[in-house]
């Protein structure tokens, strides 16, 4: 298993808001942890250039590569 550091931070957030994160964790099986991380690699990639997703970009390109042919088809 690789093991990733982490590192410990403090901060505060609306009680309510908390709670759906803590409850979607437990629906999804998840770690609290894992879910804020997720959130902020996702608010990330919103501010950074407004940049695909590297799992949005993934399927793209495999999409490209299974329909090179018919792409070139298309463009003539």
């Amino acid at each position: 298993m690789l093991m990733t550091m982490r590192e410990k931070f403090a901060s505060q957030a609306d009680p309510e808001l908390l709670s759906q994160m803590r409850e979607l964790a437990k629906t999804e099986g998840r770690q609290f942890q894992a879910l804020v991380e997720e959130a902020f690699r996702d608010y990330l990639a919103r501010k950074q250039g407004e940049r695909p997703r590297e799992n949005v970009m993934a399927h793209f390109r495999d999409s490209v590569r299974r329909n090179a042919e018919l792409y070139k088809r298309l463009a003539k």
